[in-house]
């Protein structure tokens, strides 16, 4: 919208002048200069250098084509190849390049919005070893976008609700999706796109409105993170304690010196209770879909298939 704005700001100057200054032209056509003849005239002068029906001929409205008018044409033309660039060849460049990527995707971390979250996302996931290289990062942001490349992700500027978007990113072989559009809409809409393409792949959302946590899980996501209400779990504890909140960022942290961990039960640790694992220290269980805490009955006997959920301590560098 700037270069539309510009492009016809200029415009408007150049005709301006030119209807000002109409005695400095000549129509050759009909001899008189009318409005129509200086737009007709304006435009075909900005664009080329006129067909020599209407001319400039006194040295004021020569001197105003030469120094003026020459300049903006030229101006115009880069304003148009600039948004030819944009729009055209960008764009297929930028096809042509998640063409190459997507030959190599799997196994892949799809980030949805480079907002605050989503920026904060992908740096933890870097810092946690993540290779910069597998995850994609989705905006419509060009800014976004561009801080995204920086940090080393592959980037794809597109609406991450469209299918054809997320097919691009090879959604179905991801091992993850983070979803972080900004507004709840947006969000759920994704998570809802994202689980029809990819049924198997966990899908984490941030939601900003308790109202919406539900549709968010209705839609298919599997995490539904709320940073409001997490702040106010950690600020509410904190007064029942002044190291609760310390340590809860400890097991959130990447350089913190406790870690939670989810695994599968190893084959091993069928039919011991939670207690006896020696990877770590056992604090729920989650068996077909349902969580168990290490004090309940289903936590004194692991099944096969149960995941797993410890505090280990942090092996991560830093």
């Amino acid at each position: 919208m700037f270069r539309v704005g510009l492009a016809l700001s200029l415009i408007g100057l150049v005709l301006a002048v030119h209807w000002f200054d109409r005695e400095g032209l000549k129509d050759n056509v009909d001899g008189s200069v009318s409005f129509t003849d200086v737009l007709y005239f304006t435009m075909i002068t900005v664009t080329t250098v006129g067909f020599g029906d209407i001319i400039p001929v006194t040295d004021r409205a020569r001197m105003f084509d030469t120094f003026v008018v020459t300049p903006v044409r030229l101006f115009l033309w880069l304003i148009f190849l600039g948004t030819a660039y944009s729009f055209v060849l960008r764009h297929t460049w930028e096809r042509f390049r998640m063409s190459l990527i997507q030959r190599r995707l799997t196994g892949h971390v799809v980030v949805a919005g480079y907002g605050v979250s989503g920026a904060e996302a992908v740096r933890e996931l870097i810092r946690r070893g993540t290779p910069a290289e597998r995850i994609v990062v989705i905006d419509c942001d060009d800014a976004a976008l561009v801080e995204a490349e920086a940090c080393g992700a592959a980037i794809l500027h597109g609406d991450a609700t469209r299918n054809a978007t997320l097919e691009a990113v090879a959604i179905d072989r991801a091992s993850a999706i983070i979803v972080s559009a900004g507004r709840d809409d947006t969000s759920i809409l994704i998570v809802l796109t994202a689980r029809g393409l990819a049924p198997d792949v966990p899908i984490s959302v941030v939601i900003r409105s308790e109202d919406n946590e539900p549709l968010a899980h209705q839609a298919g996501a599997d995490t539904v993170i709320n940073p409001a209400s997490f702040a106010g779990l950690l600020l509410a504890g904190s007064t029942r304690g002044r190291h609760l909140a310390d340590y809860v960022g400890d097991l959130v942290a990447v350089g913190g010196p406790v870690a939670l961990h989810e695994r599968t039960v190893a084959e091993d640790e069928v039919g011991k209770p939670l207690s006896a694992i020696r990877t770590g220290l056992g604090v729920r269980i989650y068996r077909d879909g349902a969580p168990h805490g290490f004090w309940e009955a289903e936590a004194q006997s692991l099944a096969a298939g149960d995941l797993i959920v410890e505090i280990c301590p942090n092996r991560q560098p830093g």
